[in-house]
C-alpha cells in the first residue's frame, strides 16, 4: 500500500511503460516512442511509430482503406483495456477514450477524459490544472 502520493512524472512515465508493455502483448509491437502528458482532467498520449507489420506490408501494397479500418477496429478494441490501465495507475475513473491514428505519420493519439485531476504530490505541475491555478493566485 502506497503511503505517499506520486508525481506528475512518476505517473507519466509508469503509464508510458505500461502502455509500451500493452500494445506488445496485443500486438507484438511496442510503439518507438510514447509520451504522455497531464493537462487537469484529461490525459494526452502520443505512439509513434504504431503501425503493425502487417498494416505496413498492406500499406506497402497499396490497402489504405483495408489498414484504415483495421487500425480503426484496433484503436476501438484497445480503448476498454486502456481505460483500465489508467485508472489502475493513475487512481481515478476515465470517463471516456479518445483515440485516432495517422497512417502517414504512424502516429496514434489518446485522450482520455478523467473524472477529476490526479491527486499528486506535485499537483502545481500539472498544465491546466485548477489546483495549480489555486496555488498561483494564493501566491500573488
Amino acid at each position: 500500500m502506497k503511503t505517499s502520493k506520486s508525481t506528475r512524472g512518476q505517473l507519466e512515465r509508469c503509464l508510458t511503460q505500461r502502455i509500451q508493455a500493452l500494445y506488445f502483448e496485443e500486438l507484438g509491437k511496442r510503439p518507438n516512442k510514447i509520451t504522455c502528458q497531464f493537462f487537469d482532467e484529461k490525459l494526452a498520449i502520443v505512439l509513434e511509430e504504431i503501425l503493425t507489420r502487417s498494416e505496413e506490408f498492406l500499406l506497402a501494397n497499396e490497402c489504405v482503406t483495408l489498414v484504415e479500418e483495421m487500425r480503426s477496429q484496433i484503436d476501438e478494441a484497445m480503448k476498454p483495456q486502456l481505460a483500465n490501465l489508467i485508472q489502475e495507475i493513475v487512481g481515478v475513473t476515465v470517463s471516456s477514450v479518445l483515440t485516432d491514428t495517422d497512417l502517414n505519420t504512424k502516429t496514434s493519439g489518446i485522450i482520455a477524459l478523467l473524472h477529476e485531476t490526479p491527486p499528486v504530490r506535485d499537483a502545481e505541475s500539472i498544465p491546466k490544472s485548477k489546483k495549480s491555478k489555486e496555488i498561483s493566485a494564493n501566491s500573488d
